[in-house]
């Protein structure tokens, strides 16, 4: 007869009361502690090991008082160099400033100077022998077309016989044109825009207009000056303030 085996439940292999996954885990390593040792011949001896090492001195070197003075004297040399191509720099823009100021300024004077000789130059010629007359100021043949040639009546408005001052007011005459004071070693045309009422009075002057070949403030203020004391003849028919101009030749004695 077999003889009969005691059953009992079999349990997985493990080492922790929790766990989870479908793999088993490789054993853990088992720690052995090293051996202790007592003292006796036989045993490996306690390595030794250095607790101290003296370290090498580095003695500071120290720098070499003529190659300092060198690099000090070489970055002097460069500052100085900066320094002076930076105040060459700013001269040349201020003398290049300068030199295109002067150009403008010659060139604005010699646009002055072109439009006095026309208006100067020509004074006196007559029908096509010349490129301008008129009294008016300017650049132009005045008159009417209808006109004689070398008639001194430009049409409306008139002036001073001398062609030193003119004026046009529609068909008003003057009744004073006083010429402005002349003190300046100046010449020029300055017009005048005035304004006049119905007696005849300049209630306002603007001078230095479109016509005029000066801008000079001396002969702009005389101008002015003079305009406001002309008068002319009353019209009760004008307008409140009627617009003209009055133009002012200075020559040159």
């Amino acid at each position: 007869m077999p003889v009969e085996v005691e059953e009992g439940l079999l349990v997985n292999f493990g080492y922790d009361e929790t766990g989870s996954g479908l793999y088993e885990p490789a054993p853990q390593a088992q720690y052995v502690p090293p051996p202790v040792s007592s003292g006796e011949e036989g045993e490996d001896d306690a390595i030794l090991t250095q607790d101290f090492e003296e370290s090498v001195e580095v003695k500071k070197k120290e720098p070499d008082p003529e190659q300092v003075k060198r690099e000090t004297e070489a970055r002097e040399a460069e500052r100085k160099r900066l320094e002076e191509a930076r105040v060459e720099r700013a001269r040349i823009e201020q003398e290049n400033a300068e030199k295109r100021r002067i150009e403008e300024e010659q060139r604005r004077l010699n646009q002055i100077n072109d439009r006095a000789r026309n208006a100067f130059g020509n004074a006196g010629n007559a029908g096509e022998t010349g490129t301008s007359e008129g009294v008016a100021g300017g650049e132009g043949n005045q008159g009417v077309e209808n006109g004689t040639v070398g008639a001194r009546n430009y049409g409306p408005g008139g002036g001073i016989g001398d062609g030193s001052v003119s004026f046009r007011l529609g068909d008003r005459n003057y009744r004073s044109l006083p010429k402005p004071n002349y003190t300046y070693q100046k010449e020029g045309t300055v017009v005048v825009e005035i304004a006049v009422d119905r007696s005849g009075k300049v209630t306002n002057a603007v001078a230095g207009v479109k016509g005029s070949t000066t801008l000079d403030e001396d002969l702009i203020r005389e101008a002015r000056q003079a305009a406001m004391k002309a008068t002319f003849e009353s019209n009760e028919n004008a307008p409140m303030l009627q617009k003209g101009t009055i133009t002012y030749v200075f020559k040159l004695n």
